[in-house]
């Protein structure tokens, strides 16, 4: 069994330039967490020598320890093992580069969020670079996948190793980018050291974007009131100023930039009330087609290079088909759907629970229940049932018709033998993760 100091390696998370992420476990207490311990690429250690390394490694754990903020990760504990410097931080299962479907081809399309959600987003992570700034420090890698999303959908901003303190000179070679591709702000490519708030203010701008749109500025090829019909006209102006090539031309703070979204969010919303207060059209009735589709009940074993053609997904994960749902309440807590044959659960857990505590509470659940009927936690054929396409316009007046808390669910089909498949009710996809994961249970029978 590996450890790193005292805690029990449980997994790789990930690796970058300078450093691995592992799953560990404490092992007097169980907690889980994510170490991250200095392990440089032999190229990087080359251009930046060992001591740098260590010196920004024990900087960003610094860093991190030093703000607390809700929008920001904690740092738990830091350490030494096998002369390699670590840090310890509380662990998050998604982050929204998982969320969006980005791929490290960064300028590959990705899912459009609700307009609401992706400015919920962009309001923590504003909230979050307001607390940096203030303390004089410059993230300088602002990305999807540096946003952790926590199970109650909170932002947590991490990966400071490309921070910029108060007064710091990077003294990096010339060659050594500091930033990601389409997120980096312009002036940063060319002189790292004397970036500003504008510089992280550019990256999140990016990010609205493409939360909105679907992609990256430079590739959407139109403007996103056209490639959003939620987006009035006013949008544009604002992206125009958020991702302007000129520092000078952008928003000169967090709050600035916070402050006029939220004007244009507020118009958003008087908008959309004034929809949702017209007569609602007749809802359209369930293809035929959807009820002749048999529904795999028998859980499976299905690996990610499988998965696409297995379950029928498009290549963002999401369902081929969606099935035109005719739900209807049968008792205080079933939805039965009448398209597919199969009754739900109408809320399930009240809080995320592990993948083997998902098959406990249903096993649980049918030893409680006095009625004859037999709960099991659904397959992912089972679960795209339920999934839909993202709202726009009148769309946003639906009631949901189960508990928008829990945005996803587990499913009975393993990926590996540590990793279970999941979906995304709120954005429609299908993925995967591991079994301690934080997800919640939404249990089926039919």
């Amino acid at each position: 069994m590996k450890r790193i100091g005292k805690y029990v390696v449980r997994g790789l998370l990930g690796r970058g330039g300078m450093a691995r992420v592992y799953k560990v476990v404490h092992p007097a207490i169980g907690k889980v967490a994510a170490l991250k311990r200095l392990e440089p690429r032999s190229s990087l250690e080359a251009l930046l020598g060992e001591k740098r390394l260590r010196n920004l490694f024990t900087a960003e754990a610094s860093t991190m320890a030093g703000l607390r903020h809700p929008n920001l990760v904690q740092v738990l504990d830091y350490g030494t093992s096998r002369n390699r410097p670590y840090y310890v931080m509380e662990l998050h299962a998604v982050n929204l580069g998982d969320l969006i479907g980005e791929t490290y081809r960064a300028d590959a399309p990705t899912r459009v969020l609700r307009l609401d959600r992706a400015v919920d987003y962009t309001f923590q992570v504003l909230d979050g670079l307001a607390r940096l700034h203030f303390a004089e420090v410059i993230h300088r890698d602002v990305k999807p996948f540096n946003l952790l999303v926590t199970d109650d959908d909170r932002i947590r901003i991490c990966d400071f190793g490309l921070s910029k303190l108060r007064g710091e000179q990077f003294a990096a070679p010339g060659n050594l980018k500091v930033g990601s591709p389409f997120y980096t702000a312009p002036e940063q490519e060319a002189a790292p050291d004397a970036v500003g708030p504008p510089a992280d203010l550019f990256s999140a701008g990016v990010m609205l974007h493409r939360m909105l749109t679907g992609g990256l500025p430079e590739t959407v090829g139109q403007l996103p009131s056209r490639a959003n019909p939620d987006l009035a006209p006013d949008w544009d102006a604002f992206f125009e100023k958020a991702t302007a090539r000129r520092p000078v031309d952008r928003f000169q703070s967090a709050g600035e930039m916070k402050q006029a979204l939220a004007v244009l969010y507020q118009d958003w919303k008087n908008r959309k009330e004034g929809i949702c207060a017209l007569p609602a059209e007749p809802a359209a009735s369930a293809s035929p087609e959807s009820t002749r589709i048999a529904r795999r009940r028998v859980p499976v074993k299905i690996r990610p290079n499988a998965a696409r053609t297995f379950f029928g997904l498009d290549a963002l994960r999401r369902p081929k088909r969606h099935v035109a749902n005719r739900f209807q309440q049968r008792g205080a807590d079933i939805v039965h759907d009448a398209a597919t044959g199969l009754s739900w659960e109408q809320a399930g857990t009240p809080y995320p629970v592990t993948w083997r505590q998902a098959h406990r509470y249903v096993s649980e659940r049918n030893r409680a229940d006095s009625a004859s009927r037999r709960w099991r936690l659904p397959t992912v054929d089972e679960l795209s049932t339920l999934l839909s396409e993202t709202p726009h316009g009148a769309d946003f007046c639906i009631d949901p018709v189960f508990d928008p808390a829990q945005r996803r669910l587990w499913s009975c089909d393993r990926c590996t033998y540590i990793s279970a498949w999941y979906a995304d009710a709120q954005l429609g996809f299908i993925h995967h993760q591991d079994f301690d994961a934080p997800f919640y249970v939404r249990a089926v029978m039919g």
